[in-house]
């Protein structure tokens, strides 16, 4: 060799040598160093930062070894290898426990090299035994927000944590404000689950569930769309479950137990390392199953979950995940849940799902979103069928889950639930609904129904509203404004071109009237309830039907007993064939006032004067046939109605009325009402003759004093 490639070999190795042999001494020295000597330094320190006792009460110790991850020179890189033990972390004075966490031990490597740039960079952190309580009291106060030091200058250091591994544990959580009291426990499994092992095995039990809540009928909702709402968890296929849980108590007065899986390590940084989850939970009668994966929690990433629930309404799901929600009958569901979640707003996506509620069948998709004023639900809701009974809890109809309860027998008939206004502030909706097949018997033959529901700070529309039935359409709106105080409603309906022979399929004489009827209804109204809206209604209501057939019997099937009994005086029991039906009605403060009302039939013109009062539930009408020809009715003097909507008071005037102006029909005091009619008269579709209510109409509004 040269000298002077000697010399540069000298010059160089020299210093090398030199610090390999002072970071040897060094790391040798660092080796034997008794680290409890730092435990009153390091317990004063952490104790100032979270204001409040830290304390390691059990050996601290480190030993120096490479990190098998690094890559060159940094592999010769010795890391300290942390082990602390017996950790304490105390709670404030007003906590009901002593001590907010305590873990036998916490072991985490430290890369040296990063505290040269200020960073304290640890790849996993092992939590030993934890034991958490968590506690929050009436006031709101909590012992898991600490009271850090206020510092106007930002720290020059940085922590950059990157998993964290669990191992078994205890949590508690005593929250007096959310009425939460709740146990969880979490043990190591013997050996790993895989991911695909655990799905199928909640999926089964989630259809056990569902048919068990459901009914039979729910196994067949819950098995359409089945694979296609599966979530892209080829990465958590590579993952395995490797912790169980299980949790007890109470939450929001109702009792909740339940269990389920985890894995092993939290990946806090890794988008692509998912951590498995399963769950299983019971709160009161609502069942919760979830099988799926976290990832990126450390910045509130994304939730990817497979959802079943199955309860007794859908109502009961408001005070466990704070979405508004309609009374229902029994229900299940299934979907995928993918949620973004954010400090300041989250987005839940539940799609694809599928349901059964009561008898009908839901699909579609729906997104809750928070971070705005108000949360706010929105999506696309079809039903592949749907029983029309199932949406009687929403206008408080008979069989009502609703937890109002009902008022206490009395003889009122119309419907006297309140609606539950309290909720609607709660959350703001867009939602779309449509059905195409509905179930409600033969007895209203509604084909389908559409509507788009908006419920904005308090107010419900549903606009437009559209059924199709008979042959014809229903379609109008409903807003109900429940920041009013009682809840002001607004109904605008039109009913066009119902075919009678489509109105009854248990009456065979409907099957030969060839007639349809036409209506339009504008009410304003007051109250919480579909009784007290309409006992304060105020507009009009105005409805013809022509070319019809009318028996006891298809009265006694529709429910209408009045018109049941007067049929029954007036004409026997036999069928009578009504050429027209027109009626007029203007409402103030729920009493239906006639402007118009008759009923032209082969034997006579049928006058029905007086009034409806919803408030009450009262009838004060009368009934005055006047003959035709020489057609006998089974009785000719006029008829009163009195009494209530339950026990209506028919009878046979004594005398004349005079006094209420028997003979009005035939005056031209109707002529206004009989014009105003006019207006829903339509050609018929199938002969294309005028509706036979057209010469009847026409022959009232021109009508004198004779």
């Amino acid at each position: 060799m040269k000298r002077r490639h000697k010399l540069l070999a000298w010059i160089v190795g020299i210093p090398v040598t030199l610090l390999i042999v002072l970071v040897s001494a060094l790391v040798t020295m660092l080796s034997l160093f008794n680290w409890n000597k730092l435990k009153p330094t390091i317990d004063a320190q952490a104790s100032t930062a979270i204001g409040r006792p830290f304390a390691i009460d059990g050996n601290l110790g480190v030993q120096w070894m490479r990190e098998p991850r690094s890559q060159g020179w940094r592999a010769w890189v010795p890391w300290p290898h942390i082990v602390a033990q017996d950790i304490s972390i105390a709670n404030p004075a007003w906590a009901k426990q002593p001590q907010f966490a305590h873990l036998d031990a916490v072991r985490f490597s430290l890369s040296p090299l990063d505290l040269l740039r200020h960073r304290v960079r640890i790849p996993t952190l092992q939590l030993v035994n934890p034991s958490v309580d968590l506690e929050r009291d009436k006031q709101g106060h909590d012992n898991w927000t600490f009271e850090l030091p206020q510092n106007s200058t930002p720290s020059a250091w940085t922590v950059d944590l990157g998993a964290i591994g669990f191992d078994a544990g205890r949590i508690a959580l005593d929250d007096a404000v959310g009425r939460v009291h709740v146990h969880a426990r979490i043990e190591p499994l013997q050996q790993a689950i895989p991911y695909d092992q655990i799905v199928a095995q909640a999926t089964a039990d989630a259809r056990t569930q569902a048919i068990s809540s459901a009914g039979r009928g729910a196994a067949k909702a819950m098995a359409k769309g089945h694979g296609q709402d599966r979530p892209d968890d080829a990465a958590a296929r590579q993952s395995s479950y490797q912790f169980a849980w299980t949790a007890q108590g109470r939450y929001q007065g109702a009792p909740l137990d339940g269990g389920g899986r985890i894995g092993a390590v939290l990946a806090l940084q890794q988008a692509d390392r998912p951590f498995p989850l399963q769950a299983k939970l019971r709160i009161g009668d609502t069942h919760i199953a979830l099988v799926g994966t976290l990832t990126d929690p450390l910045h509130l990433g994304a939730l990817d979950l497979r959802l079943w629930l199955a309860g007794s309404s859908m109502a009961k799901l408001y005070p466990i995940l704070g979405v508004t929600l309609p009374d229902t009958p029994p229900y299940a569901t299934r979907g995928r849940l993918a949620a973004t979640l954010g400090r300041h707003g989250s987005r839940f996506a539940y799609h694809g799902f599928h349901a059964r509620v009561g008898g009908s069948d839901l699909a579609g998709d729906a997104d809750y979103v928070t971070g705005g004023a108000r949360p706010k639900l929105s999506g696309k809701v079809q039903a592949t069928q749907l029983r029309f009974a199932d949406l009687a809890p929403l206008v408080g109809g008979s069989g009502s889950s609703t937890t109002v309860p009902p008022p206490a027998a009395s003889d009122r008939v119309l419907p006297m639930q309140a609606f539950r206004t309290d909720r609607w502030k709660a959350m703001d909706a867009d939602v779309d609904f449509s059905a195409g097949r509905i179930e409600h018997g033969p007895s209203l033959p509604i084909q389908s129904l559409s509507t788009h529901l908006v419920m904005d700070d308090g107010t419900l529309t549903l606009d437009p509203l559209l059924f199709r039935a008979a042959g014809g359409q229903v379609a109008g709106m409903l807003r109900l404004d429940g920041n009013a105080a009682p809840m002001r409603g607004t109904l605008k309906l039109g009913v066009r071109r119902l075919r009678i022979e489509q109105l009854s399929q248990r009456f065979a004489a409907m099957h030969t009237s060839l007639g349809e009827i036409n209506g339009d209804a504008t009410l304003d109204a007051r109250g919480n309830s579909v009784a007290a809206l309409l006992g304060s209604a105020s507009g009009q209501l105005k409805l013809l039907m022509d070319n019809g057939a009318i028996s006891r019997n298809l009265l006694e099937t529709a429910g209408l007993n009045v018109g049941n009994i007067v049929l029954g005086k007036l004409f026997g029991d036999r069928t009578v064939k009504i050429d027209c039906a027109a009626s007029d009605f203007a409402a103030q403060d729920g009493l239906f006032r006639t402007r118009l009302f008759v009923f032209d039939t082969q034997d006579a013109l049928i006058d029905v004067k007086g009034t409806v009062n919803f408030a009450d539930e009262k009838l004060d009408l009368d009934v005055i046939p006047h003959t035709k020809g020489l057609r006998v009715l089974s009785l000719r003097s006029p008829l009163y109605v009195r009494g209530t909507f339950k026990q209506p008071d028919v009878g046979v005037h004594a005398g004349p009325l005079l006094a209420r102006g028997a003979g009005a029909v035939a005056l031209g005091v109707v002529a206004a009402p009989a014009a105003a009619l006019l207006a829903l008269v339509a050609p018929s579709h199938d002969t294309g003759n005028a509706n036979t209510c057209t010469t009847v109409l026409q022959r009232l509004r021109n009508s004198t004093r004779r």
